[in-house]
């Protein structure tokens, strides 16, 4: 009994600091999250909202497949509201992963819960309307992707409300974090993609209509690779040992450094030439 709890006492210490290690790595990709989604955000208030205030939407097309298409009245309503949705659902889904904002001010917490849910909603119906009706994409293969993101989005977000219903707080967190990455798969989709072009130096695999052989793969792996690491995040949290934990932080800070060049890149070439 004694030789088994001296063991225990003597990897306690190293259990510790690989809890820190994977924390430590959670929260550089987070803050690294958040930088790259508020200059998304700030990138579609100044280009999107500054042209539709000067009444300019016609500009919309210049960083936008069918942004503005003259005599389309609904079609333009939708686009719209999408885009702008994207703004507020970027920048509140930051807030809720803020620990000390669910602990201190829980009632906003909620309410800005209930808000980002109902806008996910709202833009998964709004993105199928787009593509499936206005035809707002450049290949059959782009749109099948943008609609398994849709469905993943919906589904998500039901099981995010169930659970938050029957207070089952932990399986609540986890569905929301899945549905968090979903929404943002247009995010992704472009700080991955110039990411790759960073680290080829070009276009490589990629073609003008996004049919390329990266294309076809980064068209779903741009939300279903962050859900899988998700995954991997949770299974790693509870499931494994020191190692395991510490090959977990290692792995999420590398994608942190990728992710990091990939918002870098699209600043400086996507959204800085429209600001």
């Amino acid at each position: 009994m004694n030789t088994k709890t001296n063991v225990l006492n003597n990897l306690a210490p190293s259990v510790k600091k690989a809890d820190k290690a994977l924390d430590m790595a959670a929260i550089f990709w987070f803050l690294v999250a958040l930088m790259g989604q508020w200059l998304f955000v700030y990138y579609i208030i100044v280009h999107f909202g500054g042209a539709a205030i000067k009444g300019d939407t016609e500009s919309w097309n210049d960083s936008t497949i069918s942004g503005h298409v003259p005599g389309d009245t609904i079609g333009n309503i939708v686009f719209a509201m999408h885009i702008f949705m994207a703004a507020v659902i970027t920048f509140g889904g930051t807030l809720q992963l803020i620990p000390q904002l669910r602990k201190r001010a829980l009632n906003l917490h909620r309410w800005n819960g209930r808000i980002f849910i109902f806008t996910a909603y709202i833009m998964a119906i709004g993105g199928l309307y787009l593509v499936w009706v206005r035809g707002a994409t450049l290949s059959l293969n782009g749109a099948w992707a943008i609609t398994l993101n849709a469905a993943a989005i919906l589904i998500f977000a039901s099981l995010a409300i169930r659970t938050a219903r029957a207070g089952n707080i932990t399986a609540h967190r986890k569905w929301a974090l899945r549905l968090y990455l979903m929404v943002n798969g247009v995010w992704f989709f472009r700080i991955g993609f110039m990411a790759w072009i960073m680290i080829n130096q070009g276009p490589v695999g990629s073609t003008e209509n996004l049919d390329g052989p990266f294309d076809l793969f980064w068209s779903y792996a741009n939300f279903l690779l962050p859900l899988a690491v998700l995954e991997l995040y949770f299974y790693t949290q509870n499931r494994t040992g020191t190692k395991g934990k510490y090959a977990m932080a290692g792995i999420l800070f590398l994608l942190t450094l990728l992710m990091g060049l990939g918002i870098v890149a699209a600043f400086l070439f996507m959204w800085k030439p429209y600001l």
